[in-house]
């Protein structure tokens, strides 16, 4: 092999691993797309057999809503939008492990936002229960991580990015079922998702 080709043949191989290295960088929807900030998506379980879409469900009283599944198998859901903490310049997609907003793109009777956020302890599991409302401190921030099984996701609370200084207990979003309904709740067990684009 002459020095010109081996030269071409290390280029090539240095340009597919950056953007290889590039695009695992970010959150990829169900089509093999990056997640973009400005799209809405339905978040949905990777794994059949438990619920539905992502959606809000009624708690103990009328407000705040919690964050739940839809009981029936399939349905998409609610659709959300992203908003990362500390957006790049020039860069729509959504990157792994930053801190996010999310929010459901609906109105509610509840006259609030529906930001997601962190809630109270639930008083049957003692696990944190996800609702929506704006909280102005870090309750908001979710993100995003890879799971082991490629193009699976896992969402945490974990806003490190928000409060660097903060000793926070990171948790991983898992459902908890009661009542007939499919709440989501920190710890428990992780509950893998995709994004589907609208």
């Amino acid at each position: 092999m002459s020095t010109r080709s081996l030269t071409i043949f290390i280029l090539a191989h240095v340009w597919l691993l950056m953007a290889t290295k590039s695009i695992a960088q970010f959150v990829i929807d169900t089509s093999g797309e990056p997640v973009e900030d400005d799209e809405e998506y339905f978040i949905r379980p990777a794994i059949t057999g438990n619920g539905g879409g992502f959606t809000l469900i009624t708690g103990n009283g009328p407000c705040p809503l919690n964050v739940g599944l839809d009981n029936t198998e399939g349905t998409l859901g609610v659709a959300v939008k992203f908003t990362p903490f500390a957006p790049h310049h020039d860069d729509d997609n959504v990157g792994l492990n930053r801190d996010l907003r999310v929010t459901f793109l609906t109105s509610t009777s509840c006259g609030q936002s529906t930001d997601w956020r962190l809630g109270e302890k639930d008083a049957t599991s003692g696990r944190r229960l996800i609702v929506t409302g704006r909280d102005n401190a870090e309750g908001n921030f979710f993100r995003i991580v890879q799971t082991q099984t490629g193009g699976n996701y896992n969402i945490q609370w974990c806003p490190k990015e928000v409060c660097p200084s903060c000793n926070i207990q990171c948790g991983t979003v898992g459902v908890i079922r009661e009542n007939g309904k499919i709440l989501l709740a920190l710890d428990g067990g992780a509950l893998p998702v995709v994004f589907q684009k609208e």
